[in-house]
């Protein structure tokens, strides 16, 4: 069983930044990709970024490339995800997956 506790999250004015954090804890296997969705209102939930077990290879969605970075801390258990020059249209709940187990998300609100 793995548990999932995502935090970072909060209002930020577009241009800005965040980084979200997703703390694991159990059986939490170090070679598990560990992706990040998101789900904005009235939207189905989509792929924003995955990193795998090694960390050397990582792969984004189109929308956040170039603005967005995942990464991880073994030691610490936790998975990062840096999102800079932050729009309006970021706006979601931020969920983690590691394996087939997900957190309970945390909200980022980009205002304009």
């Amino acid at each position: 069983q793995v548990q999932l506790v995502e935090s970072g999250g909060g209002l930020v004015q577009a241009g800005g930044s965040v980084r979200l954090s997703c703390a694991a804890s159990g059986r939490t296997f170090s070679w598990y990709t560990r992706e990040w969705f998101r789900q904005a209102p009235g939207k189905e939930r989509e792929f924003v970024a995955r990193i795998n077990w090694s960390g050397g290879n990582t792969y984004y969605a189109d929308s956040v490339k170039g603005r967005f970075t995942i990464s991880k801390d073994n030691a610490k258990n936790t998975v990062y995800l840096q999102m800079n020059s932050l729009k309006p249209e970021d706006t979601a709940v931020y969920t983690c997956k590691i394996g087939a187990s997900w957190g309970q998300g945390t909200q980022v609100t980009v205002s304009s």
